[in-house]
């Protein structure tokens, strides 16, 4: 770090950690943060959504990837129903994963790498906030919902897991047709681009890549998903991402006005702190 003559931080001085990050106020705003998502999200439960409307949108989904000769949902999920014990680790994946995950990641980018933390918590953020509106606008049936005839099975009600749908007050707050865009692929993708960066080892860097398959896997083998939920969650985080590098780019440049220490960009992911010129 370079200091003035008086020994405090010069402008365009980047710091490992942000001034203004402090553990207590991030773990506020997240708490708040999602437990407005929850509110929004399954306000009044799947019976304030038209199902009529939820199976309308799931019948179009169907007629694009049919389109693209992309429809193999059901046929992917049917090549492992026999295999009781298989499925029962999928339905677990599915519904422990991307919290757990998530929750180590976004842990982790605070106390490892806190240069990057803010530019990828508002990407979270961002990612997570477009797909409420994916909800509101387009309710999908999801293809464990869907008529007997088409040939899905709901895992979790079939073969059992930690949790249901259809448990108490379960059923009654969780919004079922909450499936476009996907945010359990967007977050997976998520975990994926923040941790690839700081990983040297190849079997680490393998399973970060990994994660976001199976959790691909996961999703339309339990029938929660079709794919095109997932690309509608890797668009969603492709907003956040922009969202993400606006506000770091923004909140970089207030400091570098004030003098302020700016932590590294996230253009510098993964690399040692360093200074750069000032700006004009």
């Amino acid at each position: 770090m370079t200091t003035t003559a008086g020994g405090s931080p010069s402008a365009g001085t980047r710091l490992d950690r942000p001034p203004h990050l402090r553990w207590w106020k991030e773990a506020a705003y997240i708490a708040v943060f999602y437990a407005v998502y929850s509110v929004v999200r399954n306000q009044f439960g799947s019976a304030s959504v038209s199902a009529a409307e939820a199976f309308a949108n799931a019948r179009l989904i169907i007629r694009m990837e049919r389109w693209v000769g992309s429809y193999h949902e059901e046929t992917i999920q049917q090549w492992f129903l026999d295999d009781r014990a298989f499925v029962q680790f999928w339905n677990l994946f599915y519904g422990t994963f991307h919290f757990v995950v998530t929750a180590v990641a976004i842990i982790w980018l605070f106390r490892r790498q806190p240069w990057r933390y803010v530019r990828w918590r508002t990407t979270l953020a961002a990612t997570t906030g477009i797909a409420l509106l994916g909800f509101a606008l387009f309710p999908l049936m999801p293809p464990r919902l869907m008529p007997s005839s088409y040939g899905f099975v709901d895992t979790l009600r079939t073969y059992g897991g930690l949790w249901s749908f259809d448990d108490g007050a379960m059923s009654k707050v969780s919004n079922q047709y909450a499936a476009m865009p996907s945010l359990h692929f967007g977050w997976s993708l998520w975990c994926c681009l923040v941790f690839l960066p700081a990983l040297k080892r190849p079997w680490a860097r393998a399973l970060a890549l990994a994660y976001p398959v199976l959790t691909l896997f996961a999703i339309v083998v339990t029938a929660n998903h079709f794919w095109l939920d997932a690309a509608g969650g890797a668009a969603a985080l492709g907003f956040g991402i922009l969202v993400g590098r606006w506000w770091d780019a923004r909140t970089s440049a207030a400091r570098e006005g004030t003098g302020r220490p700016v932590p590294r960009s996230a253009a510098e992911d993964g690399a040692p702190g360093g200074t750069v010129p000032r700006r004009g």
